[in-house]
């Protein structure tokens, strides 16, 4: 339904704002809007997405977000944006030289507000920015904008590689990192 709402309109161009503040310790960088997502225009909103549920099992959050409050997320200290603005109903629909062509922008604006970490979701942004073939989870050894990396799973419903206990625990080693950071 929304596939079809998106392509019959034509003079709407739906999309994400980045919800970014100064000093953050972490911004968390999906691939890019899911078309529900950019219609709705709030990040992470597709019906199996477990993006909201796994940062707050994580520990990240007190209480759990809904997608529609997810400038929120300021009040803990984290920050949202996408590595490519262009949304789509798979992330496999976009083309390497499509995170090439947004680096530049994104380390820009990862160099402006300054955040201690910028947490990728998923291995394909980081893969194609960094000009990586092989990528492990976890802290990188590459800055971005002068911001540390670490790449987590994608808390897409569609990519059932990882359970959700499997985000849960991989999202705390961030936050438990970003604990020792912020003393």
């Amino acid at each position: 339904m929304v596939a079809r709402i998106l392509t019959e309109s034509t003079n709407v161009v739906p999309g994400l704002r980045d919800i970014l503040a100064p000093n953050l310790c972490v911004v968390f960088c999906g691939i890019n809007p899911g078309l529900r997502a950019a219609t709705l225009g709030h990040h992470f909103a597709g019906r199996g997405n477990r993006f909201w549920k796994t940062i707050h099992l994580a520990g990240f959050t007190r209480e759990g977000i809904a997608p529609e409050n997810d400038e929120l997320v300021l009040a803990y200290r984290c920050g949202l944006t996408t590595a490519v603005e262009r949304p789509t109903s798979r992330a496999d629909e976009l083309s390497r030289e499509e995170f090439e062509r947004a680096a530049s922008g994104l380390s820009a604006k990862i160099a402006r507000y300054s955040p201690k970490y910028v947490a990728f979701l998923g291995k394909p942004a980081f893969s194609a920015i960094f000009g990586r073939k092989l990528v492990s989870w976890g802290k990188q050894d590459a800055l971005l904008g002068g911001s540390r990396t670490w790449v987590l799973p994608n808390p897409s419903g569609l990519n059932r590689s990882f359970r959700l206990d499997q985000l849960v625990r991989a999202y705390t080693e961030l936050r438990i990192v970003l604990d020792g950071v912020s003393e």
